[in-house]
């Protein structure tokens, strides 16, 4: 009988021993329990680290010296694969490319006026506490949202307006919120924002341009409604919903992210008259467009780390 074998047959007569309990007096019960609780836990301790070592043991050994052709791995490794949430990144992308957007990467750590004041939150204004922030000893901030870059897109495309073009950019990326991680929240995720200026933009162009990229991405036709929102940096804000693609069942509505026309502030602030010049903005997260493709009941998937679940990508 292996060391484990022999653990978890001592384990299954401890659980047999707390049967003895019932004939204790109850004050003598309390005690009793603890000490049965304290040899099962070390019992499982010692469970752990026998399987651990089994694992080992069972792990080939590699020599990373060992000379290899150009491009190709050694028999014994597996190839390795993009992370999933990475694909679904690149995909998004890659349909807003093709619409004519240019693609913009986040900061990692941004500051107080890219994440609130250039955005339209007053001093003091309480949804800036409405982003669980979190903040380092210097004060910078791992981005809540990337609308952080919204202002900086701004200001890098404005020539295009003024030699009678348009602004249209996407922020796929990472973003960070302090709160607790559960099936549907993590505090590590991604987003992808959007951004378009011009004299004529509309909110109907900017439900087309959903619609548009909802089909793309689900490869159907879908319906698309909306719902009022409120976001400081757009004026009117809504909330956006498509219907449930038909592999996940074709029946209901699923809210996707937040959207509205940009509000003349932000406008100003970048240095673009908004009596001329008028946007819109929306962003949505990316792991949940991956668990809806995916079926998967847990977003911290994800993160895990876990090997079994990253294979099966």
């Amino acid at each position: 009988m292996s060391d484990i074998e022999t653990l978890k047959a001592a384990l299954k007569d401890l659980n047999a021993e707390y049967a003895k309990i019932k004939t204790l007096p109850p004050e003598q019960r309390g005690q009793f329990g603890r000490e049965m609780n304290k040899k099962k836990q070390k019992i499982l301790a010692e469970i752990a680290r026998a399987e651990e070592t089994a694992e080992s043991a069972n792990i080939e050994p590699l020599d990373v010296s060992a000379p290899t052709a150009p491009n190709q791995p050694l028999p014994s490794l597996k190839l390795g694969s993009r992370h999933p949430l990475m694909e679904e990144l690149n995909r998004v992308a890659a349909i807003y490319a093709n619409m004519g957007f240019d693609i913009m990467e986040p900061f990692q750590l941004d500051d107080e006026f890219h994440m609130f004041d250039s955005l339209n939150f007053p001093p003091n204004h309480p949804a800036r506490d409405g982003y669980d922030t979190f903040r380092t000893a210097e004060n910078f901030i791992p981005p809540a949202h990337t609308s952080t870059m919204q202002h900086r897109a701004l200001k890098k495309y404005k020539h295009r307006l003024d030699e009678g073009g348009e602004i249209a950019v996407v922020v796929p990326g990472r973003v960070f919120r302090n709160e607790d991680a559960d099936a549907t929240h993590e505090h590590t995720f991604y987003q992808c924002e959007g951004v378009f200026v011009s004299r004529d933009a509309t909110m109907g162009q900017l439900f087309g341009i959903l619609k548009r990229f909802f089909e793309l991405y689900y490869g159907q036709s879908l319906n698309l409604k909306t719902q009022p929102g409120y976001f400081p940096f757009t004026e009117p804000s809504a909330e956006f919903l498509i219907e449930k693609p038909a592999q996940l069942g074709g029946k209901g509505w699923l809210e996707m992210g937040g959207c509205g026309m940009i509000h003349p502030n932000v406008l100003k602030m970048a240095g673009i008259d908004p009596t001329v010049y008028h946007g819109f903005a929306w962003g949505g997260g990316i792991d949940r467009l991956a668990m809806l493709k995916y079926h998967l009941p847990d977003v911290r998937y994800f993160e895990s780390g876990k090997l079994d679940f990253l294979e099966e990508f």
